[in-house]
């Protein structure tokens, strides 16, 4: 009996000792101690707007050292525009750190998004006044594949004086290119599109010899060849190509 009294007496020492501890580092008590008076962030600031980041920060300046919410901090930040991560910490006596990485932008993404270098979705305000990025859309679970489609089929074009610019995959798997001529490749649903276009480049110097006119649409869902619509009405009988 005795020994049960002295563990419930040492254990309430304990928690008698321990929680005005606990209550200062959780911001319970003495809230207003300590604080916060220097913020200080690294980043690179192309894309982040630094204003936006103290905005976000400010309500926590001021708070005691051990009352600040760094979850709520990295929380507010993450959620800013072109911010792909952030970490927060504190460092005594009065000084909040945050190190901000901004997303890099790849491509577009279906009609109004960007996609990173990490392969992430995003969107941001200023989105369609980015140039010269290619234009790529497919199914979200599917974003590593259309990037690879993308990245072989402009090897592919390499030498021919076109460039593609941009690639989608349909819901249903059917595949699009769009080259820098305006042209837009009709690759459709195969389970080898890469090589439909290698066909298609391997023929197009024959193709676009002595051709003035530019083609609009180059359709290679066909089982022995491809049509080509071009940008002016043609003579009768070279509406369609075949290779």
């Amino acid at each position: 009996m005795n020994a049960a009294i002295r563990l419930f007496a040492w254990l309430l020492s304990l928690i008698v000792v321990a929680l005005p501890v606990v209550a200062v580092l959780n911001g319970w008590l003495a809230a207003d101690q300590w604080p916060i008076k220097r913020l200080l962030v690294t980043a690179e600031y192309q894309r982040v707007d630094g204003d936006q980041v103290r905005a976000a920060v400010q309500p926590q300046i001021g708070r005691g050292y051990f009352a600040v919410d760094l979850a709520r901090v990295r929380e507010t930040v993450a959620a800013l525009p072109w911010v792909e991560r952030v970490e927060v910490r504190k460092r005594w006596p009065d000084t909040l750190e945050l190190v901000i990485v901004e997303h890099r932008a790849f491509a577009h993404w279906g009609d109004s998004k960007l996609l990173s270098y990490q392969g992430e979705i995003f969107e941001a305000p200023d989105a369609g006044q980015l140039q010269g990025l290619p234009k790529l859309a497919g199914p979200k679970g599917r974003v590593e594949e259309v990037i690879a489609f993308y990245r072989d089929s402009q090897r592919a074009f390499e030498g021919t004086g076109l460039d593609v610019v941009g690639a989608r995959l349909t819901s249903r798997g059917s595949w699009t290119l769009e080259l820098s001529s305006g042209a837009q490749v009709m690759v459709g649903r195969v389970p080898q599109p890469l090589a439909k276009v290698q066909k298609l480049v391997s023929v197009l110097p024959q193709l676009l010899t002595g051709e003035a006119r530019t083609a609009n649409r180059i359709d290679l869902r066909y089982t022995n060849g491809f049509a080509v619509q071009w940008a002016q009405p043609a003579a009768a009988g070279t509406q369609g190509s075949g290779a």
